[in-house]
């Protein structure tokens, strides 16, 4: 079974803005592991190959946290 590497960037402003996006990739089925990091304003996710963009990107923009830009693959993504 292969997987999928996502990149997201996003605007985070605070701890709780970080820890709101590793909140919803923790429930978030098909996620194998991810970092969200506050300093360089990304979120990385290893995703399972069942796991779409679109599905996790969505789950992202419901925080409230606007995606900058978002890879998928190492191919740029629209967001």
């Amino acid at each position: 079974m292969s997987e999928h590497n996502y990149k997201f960037n996003i605007a985070m402003s605070c701890g709780g803005c970080s820890g709101a996006v590793e909140r919803v990739l923790k429930k978030l089925e098909g996620v194998k592991s991810y970092n969200v990091s506050l300093e360089t304003q990304t979120a990385d996710i290893v995703a399972e190959e069942s796991l779409t963009y679109e599905t996790v990107l969505e789950k992202i923009k419901k925080t409230g946290k606007t995606v900058k830009s978002g890879e998928a693959d190492g191919a740029p993504r629209d967001v």
